[in-house]
């Protein structure tokens, strides 16, 4: 038997207040939480809501809403080129986010300092709806978090997850995954036999989760997998290229055994400049994060090997609705917010 149109229609307000046998103002009162509604009636409507299947439309409500929603996307300041990659998918996202009754303001902060990340959260205390954030996992930025989800503050971490934070949802990929990924792909491209037995590792902070992640888990493949290998102790390049640039010809002019390079964050164009500059770019395998446009020039030119990456409009638009289902209450698809990570050498480039 077909199910009519009248069968198969969203179930209304009207719906559970008839099936209630109370007004459509109690039915408010009730599902809004508010005083004023006895007990007994209060049961009558969730059991009417249960016995419906009732859900808000999330349309119906943000129309209804007086306001757009008002969200603060914190990341950090310099150079960084996959940062420069989110901006711009939040601006291309505008119109997507007007629809949604969102109002984003993008923030940029020194976020490897934890002093002034948890000061600029410490700010936005009670001005904002959401707050998105590249973190840093440190005791005052978490501290900074939870005090913003007291005052019922909605957050979400981005790229760089705070763990041990109140945090509603973090966006981004396993980033351990991503290190035992780069750590396959640059010990396969070495070889077992190879002369040159170390391997050097930049990073952005050990103080960034998304960081420390990658190399936990690269070390563990190196480890485990190819023993032949020594990793060097990790340099600090702050996702700088004026940075990176001399820490990686300083690695280069000390290091005559060096075999290959893992790039965990940003900063891509001082390796490259530092690899070029030394005469041996195609001789060291290196392994980066984030296909950016000078990533890209890197595959193609051939100094670099393969790229790790994700996707930053999926994490920017997976972010927004993240936020926007924890303040409306809504459903979420969980498989549509996974980030995936992807692998590109210059054969498969997009």
């Amino acid at each position: 038997m077909v199910d009519s149109s009248e069968d198969r229609r969203r179930a209304q307000l009207i719906d559970v207040a008839a099936a209630a046998g109370v007004s459509l103002a109690t039915v408010d009162r009730v599902l809004h939480g508010r005083a004023g509604v006895r007990s007994r009636t209060a049961e009558q409507v969730h059991a009417a809501v249960r016995q419906l299947g009732y859900s808000a439309d999330p349309a119906a409500s943000r129309l209804a809403r007086g306001r757009p929603h008002s969200v603060a996307v914190v990341l950090p300041s310099g150079s960084n080129s996959f940062i420069a990659m989110l901006v711009e998918q939040i601006a291309q996202s505008e119109p997507w986010l007007h629809e949604l009754r969102l109002n984003a303001a993008v923030d940029r902060v020194d976020v490897f300092s934890p002093q002034v990340l948890a000061e600029h959260l410490a700010g936005l205390r009670g001005k904002r709806d959401a707050v998105i954030v590249v973190g840093l996992d440190h005791p005052r930025v978490r501290a900074a978090i939870d005090d913003l989800c007291a005052d019922g503050t909605t957050v979400i971490t981005l790229v760089s997850d705070v763990p041990g934070s109140q945090r509603a949802h973090y966006v981004g990929i396993d980033n351990v995954a991503a290190g035992r990924t780069a750590g396959t792909l640059l010990g396969r491209f070495v070889g077992r036999d190879a002369a040159r037995r170390k391997v050097g590792i930049v990073l952005g902070s050990h103080g960034l989760r998304d960081h420390a992640e990658r190399l936990f888990g690269f070390q563990q493949v190196l480890a485990a997998e190819h023993a032949q290998l020594k990793a060097l102790q990790p340099l600090e390049g702050h996702d700088d290229s004026t940075r990176t640039e001399p820490l990686v010809a300083e690695l280069l002019r000390s290091e005559p055994e060096l075999a290959a390079i893992y790039s965990i964050g940003a900063g891509n164009r001082g390796i490259h400049a530092a690899l070029a500059a030394s005469g041996r770019a195609l001789d060291i395998v290196w392994i980066c994060h984030e296909l950016t446009p000078h990533a890209r020039t890197a595959l193609l030119d051939g100094v670099a090997d393969a790229v790790i990456h994700q996707d930053a409009g999926h994490e920017v638009r997976s972010a927004f609705r993240l936020a926007l289902a924890r303040l409306n209450k809504e459903r979420l698809l969980p498989d549509q917010e996974r980030i995936r990570i992807g692998v590109y050498l210059k054969e498969n480039l997009p």
